[in-house]
């Protein structure tokens, strides 16, 4: 098994890193897939630079895994275009509209796995909150990568147009170094900034927080794993309930099954994560109504 991110490690069974890879190595160990047993684990990281994912996509394929695990949209896409044979279990966004499947009940071709958006109501309802903790936000910015930012735009619009709020989207892009755009950003704070789930921005996860923090704008994250960097909140999907899907599409295909037979899966549970001691270090009050609604408060 080769498995591919955009930046940075993937943990082992037994590293303190994000749950979302423990996850997935203790399923494999629960369905009986252990590695350094009966299961060799490739790791790869595509170091932040999406122009070389091709390259090693190809160098991967070369090798002839028995199943690729592929995180991020784009990631997998380097892959797909590299192989069509070869099995890929993918985490990411929009696969129809990115072309990665047919569609999420049958995805059709060598891709499956999971995406973690559950559509445009999930940013509205991210909006909503962010709005409710910070009534006086009139102008939020979306933070996000050119990939995935029309497409969100367009939906954080909609649904601020209901709630009185102007949406500005500010795209980041590899070739432009993100202290540029955080400095555009801080010229003129917004109310509130929502933060992409796209998987490229997580490797960036740390700078992100640390800018959010110096320039005290309330902040709505897509993975909980920027708050537990310091970020502020978060409405996202749970991230074990994903590793484990990821690693039950993984013993599928080992044991023989065909990706276009496994069905995107896409989460229906998301959890509301809120940092108080950031919320405490903005000197912002988090309403009562919006604490007596997360599902975990860390202090």
């Amino acid at each position: 098994m080769a498995v591919i991110i955009p930046a940075g490690a993937v943990a082992s069974i037994s590293d303190r890193g994000p749950p979302f890879w423990r996850t997935i190595f203790e399923e494999l160990r629960r369905l009986g897939d252990v590695e350094g047993q009966n299961l060799a684990v490739e790791r790869y990281s595509g170091d932040g630079r999406p122009d070389g994912y091709a390259e090693l996509t190809h160098e991967i394929v070369d090798r002839n895994p028995d199943v690729i695990v592929a995180l991020s949209t784009p990631v997998a896409s380097a892959a797909r275009a590299a192989t069509g044979t070869i099995p890929i279990v993918w985490t990411g966004v929009e696969p129809v509209r990115f072309g990665l499947v047919t569609s999420l009940a049958r995805p059709g071709g060598n891709i499956t796995g999971v995406t973690v958006d559950a559509g445009s109501e999930i940013w509205g309802k991210r909006l909503q909150i962010i709005k409710e903790t910070v009534p006086s936000a009139s102008k939020v910015v979306y933070l996000g990568m050119r990939a995935d930012w029309e497409a969100r735009i367009t939906e954080l619009s909609e649904a601020g147009r209901q709630l009185e709020v102007s949406v500005i989207g500010v795209p980041l892009q590899e070739s432009t170094p993100y202290q540029r755009v955080f400095a555009k950003i801080a010229q003129e704070p917004p109310g509130a900034i929502i933060v992409s789930d796209i998987s490229e921005l997580l490797a960036h996860g740390q700078s992100i927080v640390e800018f959010v923090e110096k320039s005290r704008v309330p902040t709505m994250y897509s993975h909980r794993h920027y708050v537990e960097l310091g970020g502020l909140m978060a409405y996202a999907s749970d991230p074990t309930e994903l590793g484990r899907r990821v690693a039950d599409d993984v013993h599928q295909i080992l044991n023989g099954a065909t990706p276009s037979d496994i069905p995107i899966y896409q989460p229906t549970k998301f959890e509301f994560v809120i940092n108080l001691k950031t919320a405490n270090a903005l000197g912002l009050t988090i309403p009562p109504a919006i604490l007596a609604r997360a599902d975990e408060v860390i202090e």
